[in-house]
């Protein structure tokens, strides 16, 4: 298993169709182990992180980073600007109403930005 979630950066996100069961605690652990300070939500149905810029201008530029890799991806977070240079980052999979792999996979392309 640890093999296979070594570099999620190489790997793309599956349509999830609403039937998979999300991950459970156990697998949730080991996904975060592979990705850089993000924090599981009370209810471990989503993963956030928050980033700090200069400025408003590169706030903005890293949202739209986000945005293209979430078109290209078909996983879409939730994206919060806040305090004029602060930006929060929310990953859960919709569909399945807690995490899947596609959670992390992006999360790893955006800590890559």
């Amino acid at each position: 298993m640890e093999k296979e979630i070594e570099d999620l950066t190489k790997k793309v996100c599956k349509a999830c169709e609403g039937y998979e069961n999300p991950m459970n605690l156990d697998e949730i652990k080991r996904y975060l182990e592979k990705i850089n300070d993000w924090k599981i939500s009370n209810d471990d149905k989503m993963i956030s992180k928050s980033y700090e810029f200069k400025n408003f201008k590169e706030a903005i530029q890293f949202v739209n980073q986000v945005g293209e890799i979430a078109e290209k991806e078909g996983h879409h977070p939730d994206i919060y600007l806040y305090s004029y240079k602060k930006v929060r980052i929310d990953l859960t999979t919709h569909a399945i109403k807690g995490l899947s792999e596609n959670d992390f996979i992006e999360a790893a392309k955006i800590d890559k930005l």
